[in-house]
């Protein structure tokens, strides 16, 4: 029979965000670590920017002990609903449109058009200065 796990959103997950209560989600568990922040190796800033978003790849590439993956289960405390989208929705609205890479190229060469012009004539002028006095 299998075991019955309570589940969370990850809207839900993100609301605990705080040193006073911490929730992480790894590889679709939810972890409390409020009571394991102060033990925490790498510290509790670690943990707290892991609030919010699925640290599966941050976990993973720090490359925790087999000890630290055993521990990490007292602290488990649910599931991600599997219903619930993983990745939260973005309200584009707010943003300004990204522009593609010519548009930034031409922005950049508009802007810094001096530079490349200036180091073609201090060019000119150093081998002028050369040329004319070989002869």
């Amino acid at each position: 029979m299998p075991t019955l796990t309570k589940l969370y959103t990850m809207q839900e997950a993100a609301k605990h965000n705080t040193s006073d209560d911490c929730w992480v989600v790894v590889d679709g568990k939810v972890y409390d670590v409020t009571d394991y922040l102060d033990e925490h190796p790498g510290g509790d800033e670690v943990l707290l920017k892991a609030t919010g978003k699925d640290a599966t790849d941050e976990f993973e590439d720090a490359g925790h002990s087999k000890g630290a993956i055993d521990l990490m289960q007292e602290y488990c405390i649910g599931e991600l609903d599997p219903s619930e989208p993983v990745i939260p929705v973005v309200d584009s609205s707010a943003k300004e449109p990204s522009k593609d890479v010519t548009s930034k190229f031409v922005d950049l060469a508009s802007q810094y058009w001096a530079i490349p012009v200036a180091i073609v004539g201090v060019s000119v002028v150093v081998a002028g200065f050369f040329l004319l006095r070989k002869k």
